[in-house]
């Protein structure tokens, strides 16, 4: 290994007291591959396999904590104890490469597609539309079905535990409900939930509670969020640096900072500092903070980590080239692939629907002939 990445290949302990073998993670990603019914797929178990052999750990695509927060075509159900071994397979298959398996929890809220639910009804904070083409307006959670979904991010917890991950990532990022009842845009209430930082806490506290109660071993618990966010009244960074302020004080494991780009500046005004520099100089002291975002290269990651940031994600890199931790702990990082070949799909165990996404939408990945 060349020595000027050794730093991505130090060992760091997370605050819950599970060990990751290295600072590299792989990031959660959606891939459209679950069975029609919730269940983990054999082409989905393939595709996290040929990738969870280098990263020290594997952040799954999010799996829905109530049959009205699914979000996508093709994902997987944590909504019912009947999904246990279903969730199960896929823990045994990231940590059977020796990385260590993170669930993603989330519910999607007004950005959940009407045709993916039961009623075609998306539901949130409030009944207003996102800034979106074709959205369509959702309805207004009363108290009572607030309480049950934060409820049930505890018990989707429960069952990530009792299916052997080694820990969940709350998905308060990406527009999802999470992040909608945080946002002045889609949050308009006047009960207690309008308190735009009451469900992210209680969302906490519930999967704590979960983790108290049922974990018989460390556990992580972790936090994604997104920093900003386009809709006006929308989401502001100094919204955001309060909002982690708060977290660092709930003994999580990590914030994990969604950005498309680690060193992009606002995306509503003209500051172009780092959005995850920000947070790092807030609370990087008291909670360790991942990046992502177009950490193409080993000298990208390095990069980041020379910030003080201590773990880095990657995203499309690992579709792209899933042995990209291996190839530089091998001193082989010439060999990493930059592009897609449009013939590298078996090679490459790429699942048909995200090959399909990946070839029809053109600019999201760098693919050649």
């Amino acid at each position: 290994m060349n020595e000027t990445f050794a730093s991505l290949f130090q060992p760091f302990a997370l605050r819950s007291g599970v060990e990751l073998k290295n600072r590299v993670l792989m990031a959660p990603m959606t891939n459209f591959a679950s069975n029609e019914y919730g269940t983990v797929s054999e082409e989905e178990l393939a595709y996290y396999k040929e990738r969870a052999g280098g990263v020290g750990a594997v952040i799954t695509a999010c799996t829905y904590v109530t049959r009205d927060g699914k979000g996508f075509h093709g994902e997987f159900a944590a909504d019912t104890d009947e999904f246990i071994p279903s969730l199960r397979q896929l823990a045994e298959t990231i940590q059977g490469e020796g990385a260590k398996a993170i669930l993603q929890i989330f519910h999607a809220g007004r950005m959940a597609p009407p045709e993916e639910l039961l009623d075609n009804q998306p539901v949130s904070a409030s009944a207003v539309a996102p800034e979106r083409e074709g959205a369509v307006t959702p309805r207004e959670l009363t108290a009572e079905e607030v309480e049950n979904i934060v409820k049930a991010f505890g018990d989707a917890t429960r069952r990530a535990i009792e299916a052997g991950y080694d820990g969940v990532e709350i998905h308060g990022a990406n527009t999802y409900l999470i992040q909608q009842f945080f946002s002045p845009h889609s949050n308009r209430r006047t009960d207690k939930w309008g308190e735009r930082t009451a469900f992210p806490l209680a969302v906490v506290a519930s999967v704590k509670a979960a983790v108290a109660a049922h974990a018989k071993g460390p556990f992580v618990v972790g936090y994604r969020l997104s920093p900003e966010e386009r809709e006006n009244p929308g989401i502001t960074m100094e919204d955001t640096l309060q909002l982690v302020d708060l977290l660092a004080g709930q003994d999580l494991d990590y914030i994990h900072v969604s950005t498309q780009d680690f060193w992009a500046g606002s995306m509503r005004d003209e500051d172009t500092r780092s959005r995850t520099l920000l947070i790092q100089e807030r609370v990087g002291s008291r909670i360790p903070v991942i990046g992502v975002g177009s950490v193409h290269t080993p000298e990208d990651a390095v990069k980041v980590l020379e910030t003080g940031v201590p773990l880095v994600a990657l995203g499309r890199e690992l579709i792209m080239e899933p042995k990209w931790v291996q190839l530089v702990q091998e001193g082989r990082e010439s060999e990493i692939r930059t592009t897609l070949s449009k013939q590298s799909k078996e090679e490459l165990v790429i699942p048909n629907y995200l090959w399909g996404a990946i070839i029809n939408s053109p600019g999201w990945f760098p693919v050649v002939d």
